[in-house]
């Protein structure tokens, strides 16, 4: 057999092959023991690292992955431009308590003549799904590849990507795949900005307009319980008034239910308000609980 793993320090490994990270959980589970996984695209940040840590609040072993998926980047997206630095985030993870790190290929994920989409309707039809072509079809196939090459007791996501979270618990529903899957809460900066590895994109002063974004959205939140049946007209005020801050232009302010994503003209309970906006080469979104 040949070597997959590849120990980088006494508490640093990393295995690049499926082979490698089959054999590495195969063993851990003759020892009993559960295993979390955290998939990334690297660019590890606060955010990243609170997810190791559920994850390790949950199991007795810990992966993290990376790898820049590119089937979910669309067309003029940023994937060449996608921050990579996989010494500092091998680092990070290893600082946090991951026990391995999965750093495939492209040619491990996507082996000449793969040919297989994984896409899912209903959630992905709404928010960011119109704005991003092909993007969650990227995102299914790959997760499930990874559910499916790990087979962990449990995947952890960040509730940032809220939709993404939603999308993912829907192929491993329908899919059978033995995992489950957690949302793990928002991390933000202290100024209320969600924490992003694309919030690297911002200069000086859109990073000073950045945290609207939030603040926006928890008008939205607070008006919608005073106001519950003029949501749209709310979201519609809410758009306007990004632009008016100096935003470049808003995808969506949008009042969805909690579990299916479905557009909600009046709020009778379980919504979260959604964003998505553009300040300069970056696209950011956010999401909260109206409570």
């Amino acid at each position: 057999m040949p070597n997959t793993v590849e120990t980088t320090s006494m508490s640093e490994t990393i295995v690049r092959s499926v082979e490698g990270l089959r054999v590495t959980v195969a063993a851990w589970r003759r020892d009993g023991k559960t295993v979390g996984l955290v998939p990334t695209m690297g660019a590890i940040h606060v955010g990243h690292l609170s997810l190791v840590s559920e994850a390790k609040a949950r199991c007795d072993k810990v992966i993290a992955s990376i790898f820049v998926n590119p089937t979910q980047f669309g067309e003029n997206e940023d994937f060449d431009a996608y921050p990579a630095d996989e010494v500092h985030d091998v680092r990070e993870l290893s600082d946090a308590g991951t026990d391995l790190v999965f750093c495939p290929g492209r040619d491990d994920v996507y082996p000449e003549g793969f040919s297989t989409i994984v896409s899912v309707t209903g959630v992905t039809s709404g928010l960011c799904g119109p704005f991003r072509p092909g993007h969650f079809d990227g995102v299914a196939t790959v997760v499930a590849k990874l559910l499916l090459q790990c087979l962990p007791n449990v995947a952890v996501f960040g509730e940032k990507d809220y939709q993404q979270l939603l999308v993912i618990r829907q192929v491993a529903r329908d899919l059978n795949i033995p995992v489950d899957i957690i949302g793990a809460p928002i991390i933000r900066e202290a100024d209320g900005l969600a924490m992003s590895s694309r919030n690297r994109y911002l200069s000086v002063d859109e990073r000073a307009l950045a945290p609207q974004l939030n603040r926006v959205l928890a008008d939205v939140a607070a008006a919608i319980l005073t106001k519950p049946s003029d949501c749209q007209s709310i979201c519609r005020n809410a758009r306007e008034e990004l632009l008016e801050l100096g935003f470049m232009s808003v995808d969506y302010v949008s009042v969805c239910d909690t579990d299916t994503l479905d557009l909600l003209k009046s709020y009778t309970g379980s919504a979260r308000v959604f964003g998505a906006a553009r300040l300069g080469t970056a696209r950011l979104i956010d999401n909260l609980a109206i409570a």
